[in-house]
């Protein structure tokens, strides 16, 4: 047998692939990711919205008020409604019960804060502050933001 040469080569790796146009799966990973960044915009974009109507609820309410006394009739009226959604017969407790159950939906809310803020502070102005003839204009205004944090997390917009 004759002895044949063979002139070997190295072998030669190809040139690497573009990095454009990427693969069909990088497409589909850029397309689940700008769509999940789309739905969280949106979500975010709704509480958003969600929670300026219903705090300009709790705000014009309040506002339309003539007087400091219609201003806490106002401000209980909108809480008893907040209270419903929370429990059915909330609306009809009354005293210290009330003021207890508001308490809670303020804790909650408040970390750090006083949590009798309703019982034994500023939130007592509800018990009688819209039956009274004379309001003190400080009062409702330490009562009101207490009141709307409150109304806020009730109605879910918190």
């Amino acid at each position: 047998m004759a002895a044949v040469d063979l002139v070997l080569r190295d072998i030669h790796a190809s040139p690497a692939p573009p990095w454009w146009p990427p693969a069909p799966g990088w497409w589909l990973v850029a397309a689940v990711v700008l769509l999940a960044l789309a739905g969280w915009t949106a979500w975010a974009l709704h509480r958003r919205r969600r929670r300026t109507r219903i705090a300009s609820v709790f705000d014009r309410a309040v506002d339309a008020a003539p007087d400091p006394a219609a201003e806490v009739a106002a401000i209980s009226e909108l809480l008893r409604r907040a209270a419903r959604r929370r429990d059915p017969a909330a609306d009809r407790l009354q005293g210290d019960e009330w003021l207890a159950l508001l308490d809670t939906g303020a804790a909650a809310r408040r970390r750090g804060a006083p949590v009798d803020a309703f019982s034994r502070g500023a939130g007592r102005l509800l018990l009688d502050g819209g039956y009274r003839r004379e309001v003190d204009p400080a009062a409702v205004a330490a009562l009101r933001p207490l009141a709307r944090a409150v109304f806020l997390r009730w109605m879910g917009a918190e």
